[in-house]
């Protein structure tokens, strides 16, 4: 059976984010609550863009996390967001990831974010288990946050279609490597183009494949082999693979 395309909306209706947290978070005090979250921690390729994003009147209807929208209602989304609500965007380059390490860039980019909101939040509530050491105020990680809170939902969504059209516009200056449709992610395309063309300038070249396309690993990884060769190959069960990336 044929899995679903990334983008196509979900099976089952899920539960959709609600403001509750938010409100656990005013009957503490706070008013401006900013909901944060980013996209791109996994690709081979490309920034990481993190948002940040306070409601102060209605919110729209229809958030949810960015993975469980179409494409079209994530853009659709993104507009409406960026109409009804304070909203900053940081983007940690290619180049910042390979220096800091992808977890460390990805936390910089979130305080980043929080800095450049035209008004300064009371409350900060981050997708995630952790949250950036210089927040201007009290903040909170949220596990699963994106699919829970409509502050963190909002900045998922923002922070998603941004780096999409980033992308996008990568995949037009370097046409060869396919960015425009898989967004530097690790797909069956991708390695295939980094076999052929080697990596470009926007690969992450402290992620494992990256640097073994660079010939920098000793050992290369068969990263689509086929279970059958492997259980052939290696009756007692699959050796452990390594992550698709690797923070330094």
């Amino acid at each position: 059976m044929s899995k679903p395309p990334a983008d196509s909306p979900p099976l089952i209706d899920l539960p959709k984010p609600t403001n509750r947290i938010e409100k656990r978070a005013r009957r503490r005090g706070a008013r401006l609550i900013a909901g944060v979250d980013e996209a791109g921690r996994g690709p081979l390729a490309g920034p990481v863009v993190v948002a940040a994003v306070i409601f102060e009147g209605r919110v729209p209807s229809g958030l949810d996390d960015s993975k469980r929208l179409a494409a079209e209602e994530r853009s659709r989304l993104h507009d409406t967001i960026l109409r009804r609500a304070i909203v900053s965007v940081a983007v940690a380059s290619r180049a910042r990831i390979d220096r800091m390490n992808i977890l460390q860039a990805s936390l910089w980019g979130m305080s980043k974010a929080v800095a450049g909101l035209a008004r300064r939040p009371d409350h900060v509530l981050v997708d995630g288990n952790l949250l950036p050491r210089d927040l201007p105020c009290p903040g909170e990680a949220v596990i699963g946050g994106d699919a829970l809170s409509v502050s963190i939902a909002a900045a998922s969504i923002v922070a998603k279609v941004t780096r999409d059209r980033l992308m996008a516009a990568v995949g037009r200056a370097y046409p060869d490597y396919g960015f425009g449709s898989h967004k530097g992610y690790s797909t069956r395309d991708h390695f295939a183009a980094l076999d052929t063309h080697g990596p470009c300038i926007h690969h992450r070249r402290s992620f494992a494949p990256v640097r073994i396309a660079l010939g920098l690993e000793a050992e290369q990884i068969e990263l689509f082999a086929d279970k059958a060769s492997d259980a052939e190959a290696n009756p007692a069960g699959p050796a452990p693979t390594e992550p698709a990336f690797a923070d330094q």
